[in-house]
């Protein structure tokens, strides 16, 4: 059975917007390594038993050699996403592989968070939460699948199952990711990136803090510049 995909439209988006937690660095491991071919060595070095190691390169394993990004600043922040997928996936990838997500603008990004994490509270009956978040912007360009017009199975606002069965399509035929409408954000677009060479001009840019009070609808304070180590 032939499964129709969605057509492809040229983006050259720049700026786009990733939340991530503070607490994970912006520099780590894989930016100092010259090239995959290192990697092993590393690992054979570190004998796989360093927690900090581990914890870093997560499920590189999974994602074919060829993929890998070294050798350059925020190498390590963007294997990350790809690298520890969460349990159940995430709209466009499953449990085994993660994707690089942004949104369009900070306010699609800023909403994505605060839909994800508030979940996240109400599962566990916590109503005060402080959640420091960084913000980074990425550039990209080249033919991504295009989604934003009709799709809507992929859009399901609670179930996953449509949009992660198209996203393994798309991914074994080669695509770089998909561009979609935000779900969360009425009118807002979102990107997931599937190839971890794809997500381009990554840098740190400002932090925020999200903090809950016992409403659903959190206080999103701006901390300032992304200030680099001297």
């Amino acid at each position: 059975m032939t499964v129709a995909l969605p057509p492809t439209v040229e983006i050259d988006w720049r700026d786009t917007c990733r939340l991530i937690p503070s607490r994970f660095p912006t520099v780590g491991i894989l930016d100092r390594v010259a090239s995959p071919e290192d990697l092993p060595a590393v690992f054979a070095l570190e004998a796989m038993t360093n927690d900090r190691v581990r914890a870093e390169v997560g499920q590189i394993h999974r994602i074919p050699k060829a993929e890998w990004l070294t050798g350059q600043p925020m190498a390590s922040v963007v294997m990350a996403s790809f690298c520890h997928p969460r349990t159940g996936g995430g709209r466009f990838n499953g449990e085994h592989r993660g994707a690089w997500y942004a949104g369009r603008t900070l306010e699609t990004a800023q909403r994505e968070v605060i839909y994800h994490r508030g979940r996240e509270l109400a599962e566990v009956g916590l109503t005060e939460l402080r959640a420091d978040m960084r913000l980074y912007l990425a550039d990209f360009t080249g033919d991504f699948s295009d989604v934003r017009e009709g799709w809507d199975a992929v859009h399901d606002p609670v179930h996953y199952t449509s949009s992660q069965h198209l996203s393994a399509i798309l991914l074994e035929a080669g695509s770089p990711g998909v561009v979609y409408r935000s779900v969360r954000h009425p009118g807002g677009e979102c990107l997931a990136c599937f190839r971890p060479r794809s997500v381009q001009n990554v840098r740190p840019a400002q932090h925020f803090a999200f903090v809950w009070q016992g409403n659903p609808e959190p206080l999103v304070i701006p901390l300032g510049l992304h200030r680099t180590a001297s």
